[in-house]
């Protein structure tokens, strides 16, 4: 029997639609309550005081005890300190390094910088005073004394020492707490345990390894014996990493690319920070401005992010080598 379309049919679509748009009308299309974190730049962040240069590739930083942020600058300050709200705190290492690029704070809240132009990764007071140089003062090799161009360091909790030897070298060299040679593992080349270019290291509470092999796009994980554990491909390309106390691991850098095609090298195309569980599972991501050039720049874009920390807070300081600034990225609370 076919159906016959009457005026209460009309009205009660009306209705019923008029009912539909009052309720979407009291639902709002955005979330109430935040599911994601979104980040702004502080562009407050650091106060520079005038006789401070900001001049230099920011390519080291981290976060110490007090929340205190420290980076390392490729220019005529080198080790800058300041409060998590921007004040200074101090600068040494004037004329000591040629290439830092990666500084790290072990447990004791003794400072590491690997200078990869010296060929040595030291140990510092907080204060700037040389406690230990593993490596020999501007010579390279491949042995228990040399390396060739290192890149980063990290120091456990028993105070074992491993420090990638990358730009030259390819391997990670492993030393006990007084700087003995204990043994070293690693060879140029693209499977399991061999390495491209191993850019950052950082150990987990359980002691287990991880190490940005940046020109080949993953991070490797490896047992404090050199055992290779499992590895985080097609991800991101990673430049630098950190972990926090509850073993997030931050990485910072651009999506995944070859990093030379069609016969050029190319060291970024965006630029990203990431966050894994050491499970391997992206927990976060944010993207950043990719700016072009040093001049122009505005808060929160970055020409060649190298270094990322997160403090107590949760906010992230990144360090950006051609940029060359440190920034503060807090995140966003309010609509």
């Amino acid at each position: 029997m076919p159906c016959r379309i009457t005026w209460l049919h009309i009205v009660l679509v009306v209705i019923s639609g008029h009912c539909w748009m009052h309720r979407a009308a009291a639902q709002p299309s955005y979330a109430l309550e935040p599911t994601v974190i979104e980040y702004d730049a502080d562009p407050s962040w650091p106060q520079y005081p005038d006789h401070v240069s900001r001049e230099g590739w920011v390519s080291g930083m981290a976060v110490d005890a007090e929340d205190r942020v420290w980076f390392v600058k490729r220019g005529p300050d080198p080790v800058q300190v300041y409060t998590a709200d921007g004040r200074f705190v101090r600068t040494w290492g004037k004329g000591r390094f040629v290439d830092p690029h990666h500084l790290r704070i072990d447990p004791d809240g003794n400072v590491w910088i690997a200078d990869f132009g010296l060929h040595v990764v030291q140990k510092f007071t907080p204060e700037g005073k040389l406690l230990l140089t593993l490596g020999t003062r501007g010579q390279s090799g491949r042995d228990a004394s040399h390396f060739n161009r290192p890149t980063d360091v990290v120091v456990t909790s028993s105070g074992d020492i491993f420090v990638t030897d990358g730009y030259g070298n390819r391997r990670v060299v492993h030393f006990d707490k007084d700087g003995r040679f204990v043994k070293a593992w690693g060879e140029y080349g693209s499977k399991p345990g061999q390495f491209i270019l191993p850019h950052a290291i950082v150990v987990d509470s359980k002691g287990v390894l991880y190490v940005a092999d940046r020109n080949s796009g993953r991070i490797q994980l490896f047992t404090q014996e050199g055992k290779f554990v499992e590895q985080w491909s097609n991800v991101i390309m990673p430049w630098g990493l950190s972990i926090t106390a509850d073993d997030q691991i931050w990485v910072c850098g651009s999506t995944p690319h070859w990093w030379r095609r069609h016969g050029k090298y190319q060291e970024y195309k965006d630029q990203i920070v990431m966050r894994f569980s050491t499970d391997g599972r992206v927990r976060q991501l944010w993207g950043l401005r990719l700016g072009q050039s040093k001049e122009s720049l505005k808060p929160g874009e970055t020409i060649g992010v190298h270094c990322i920390v997160q403090d107590s807070q949760g906010n992230l300081y990144i360090g950006d080598i051609y940029g060359e600034r440190a920034q503060k990225l807090v995140p966003v609370t309010k609509r």
